[in-house]
């Protein structure tokens, strides 16, 4: 069992799982140690096939994230040299909730600004508390968004929205969050808990093979290459499953089916 003071911590209730970044102190700012437990933690779930969903939070109340440790800068990126072995050891990190089999939610409740707002957009959804805040402020630091941490931003935002988040630098709250398409729900500070706990059990109550190919048909389509026939082919495989079968057969008795998996 993962200790309190450890930096990112899993917990389970049922098929859905609540992965929390844990340095409330810093705001849940990730030092090198703590990416690569983000890391460890998604490609576990991943693997896992009773994982229905995944919540990804920030503890403290405070923040989600305020991105990477800049108490760790001088060590880790102050140079070019640096910073590119840094990026090799993060962006697997950050990619790991992106290709994480399982839909994720990350359930922003503070500050979600600089490499935080960059872990958000990884995750498929996004609900916050409407007094939380947005930003990626590094024009301030001199530093660029790399390609790879810039790309989910402009998909989920456009090109418009993500150089205003970007060539403004400002930190902006929740309803503008909404406007952009950054968030899919804002919802009251005092309701934050309930919600995201709604909104988890409403994806862990449906089939969770067809969850993972929507996310992955969906992912897919944004790569512009054409569709091979296989994965055309792919879209059909769920008449084959015995989850296909218990929900027609749930559905023509009108009672609520049971999802195996299969």
């Amino acid at each position: 069992m993962a200790a309190a003071t450890d930096p990112v911590l899993i917990a389970r209730d049922g098929g859905i799982v609540t992965v929390t970044l844990n340095r409330p102190e810093k705001l849940n700012a990730l030092d090198t140690a703590s990416w690569d437990r983000v890391r460890a933690a998604f490609e576990s779930l991943d693997a896992d096939g009773d994982v229905r969903c995944v919540i990804l939070t920030g503890a403290g109340g405070k923040a989600f994230c305020v991105g990477a440790d800049i108490a760790e800068f001088d060590q880790v990126r102050s140079s070019a040299d640096k910073a590119r072995a840094y990026a090799k050891r993060i962006h697997p990190a950050i990619e790991s909730i992106a290709s994480c089999r399982h839909p994720v939610v990350a359930a922003v409740r503070g500050l979600c600004v600089g490499g935080g707002l960059e872990l958000a957009c990884m995750a498929d959804l996004r609900i916050c508390g409407e007094s939380s805040r947005f930003g990626i402020p590094v024009k301030r630091l001199g530093l660029v968004v790399a390609y790879a941490e810039l790309r989910p931003l402009v998909h989920l935002v456009g090109p418009a929205n993500a150089k205003q988040i970007l060539l403004e630098g400002e930190i902006f709250g929740a309803g503008e969050a909404l406007r952009m398409g950054l968030v899919n729900r804002a919802v009251p500070d005092a309701r934050f808990d309930e919600e995201v706990l709604a909104m988890a059990r409403r994806i862990a109550e449906g089939a969770p093979l067809v969850a993972r190919w929507h996310k992955k048909f969906t992912d897919r389509l944004l790569d512009p290459r054409p569709l091979t026939p296989a994965e055309d082919d792919e879209s059909y495989h769920c008449f084959d499953t015995e989850d296909f079968q218990a929900g027609r057969k749930a559905f023509l008795a009108k009672v609520a089916p049971q999802f195996k998996g299969r």
